[in-house]
């Protein structure tokens, strides 16, 4: 993802600091710790080549690759549904792959409803998309809505109007992206107290250049956190370990599910990234989140461990 990238040399001069808790995030999580939470940790993408020989087999082929990444990850963010309505058949083969498993698959919402034209009159075409999606089965997640950088608050009653009209069978998460979404607290509020009244999730974006987009609004017991690190430059782990405290409050304070997807321009650093995360949270958690696996180079002793970074 290139959303509020920055130079390498600019990193060290931004201010990564999560927000504060938004008040209302207490009442939404309830305060209570929820025993069962689910959490979710994943990339945008199975189809990475880079990690032939890394945590793929060398000479996987690349309809092998899906089968692959459900051996590392328990999540993934389906980006390939935004450019395309696949139909139950296509939606079927790759539901197969995380049979067994507890695997989730969170589609992106198709642009023709979410990025050409007029969110409105788009029923039927948000009905094609659902029949395909339903064909997940028990590994559906949330539907991902992102809407274009240049929608922004002058268009927010064709937005709350569509928000309304979504099924509520399905739980949708939505990405803003526009600065005045954020600029002005009224404007704020208003968004993030009609999509709590919608029981619509909202999205947090943490990138370099765009701090706002970091929000941390809960308007649903869930979180559903788009990471955009910066292959694994040092900023990257001091980031990690702020989300990993905030994590953990809100897991304590009765959060129900978490999906964390890391982003970055090739992803081919994302596992080490998500291995820093997952060791952190399990030990903190009493969790046993599934993590990458490297491959081990030939020749390595049994038992050894790979050095990811000093």
């Amino acid at each position: 993802m290139k959303f509020g990238k920055l130079p390498e040399s600019e990193l060290n001069m931004v201010d990564f600091t999560l927000p504060p808790e938004p008040a209302g995030n207490k009442k939404i999580l309830g305060g209570v710790k929820n025993p069962q939470v689910k959490i979710r940790i994943g990339c945008p993408q199975w189809g990475v080549p880079g990690w032939l020989g890394k945590i793929y087999p060398a000479k996987a082929k690349d309809k092998d690759f899906l089968t692959n990444y459900v051996q590392h990850y328990n999540c993934i963010e389906l980006n390939a549904t935004h450019y395309k309505i696949y139909d139950t058949a296509a939606i079927g083969k790759w539901a197969d792959k995380g049979d067994g498993r507890d695997f989730t698959f969170c589609p992106k919402l198709y642009q023709g409803v979410t990025h050409q034209g007029s969110l409105m009159g788009k029923g039927g075409m948000i009905t094609e998309f659902l029949n395909g999606v339903y064909a997940f089965k028990e590994h559906l997640g949330p539907v991902f809505m992102q809407l274009s950088d240049s929608f922004g608050p002058t268009r927010k009653e064709e937005l709350f109007m569509f928000v309304k009209s979504l099924p509520k069978e399905v739980t949708f998460f939505l990405e803003v992206r526009h600065p005045d979404w954020f600029a002005q607290e009224s404007v704020r509020k208003e968004l993030f107290n009609t999509l709590y009244l919608q029981r619509t999730g909202a999205v947090i974006t943490d990138t370099a250049g765009r701090r706002d987009c970091a929000h941390m609004h809960l308007t649903i017991p869930k979180a559903f956190v788009r990471f955009v690190a910066n292959s694994l430059h040092p900023t990257d782990y001091v980031r990690l370990d702020a989300w990993i405290e905030r994590i953990i409050n809100w897991v304590e304070q009765g959060l129900q599910e978490l999906y964390f997807f890391v982003h970055m321009e090739d992803e081919l650093y994302s596992p080490e990234l998500i291995i820093y995360l997952t060791d952190k949270l399990n030990a903190a958690l009493g969790l046993q989140l599934l993590q990458p696996r490297f491959i081990e180079p030939e020749g390595q002793a049994e038992g050894t461990q790979i050095k990811f970074f000093d």
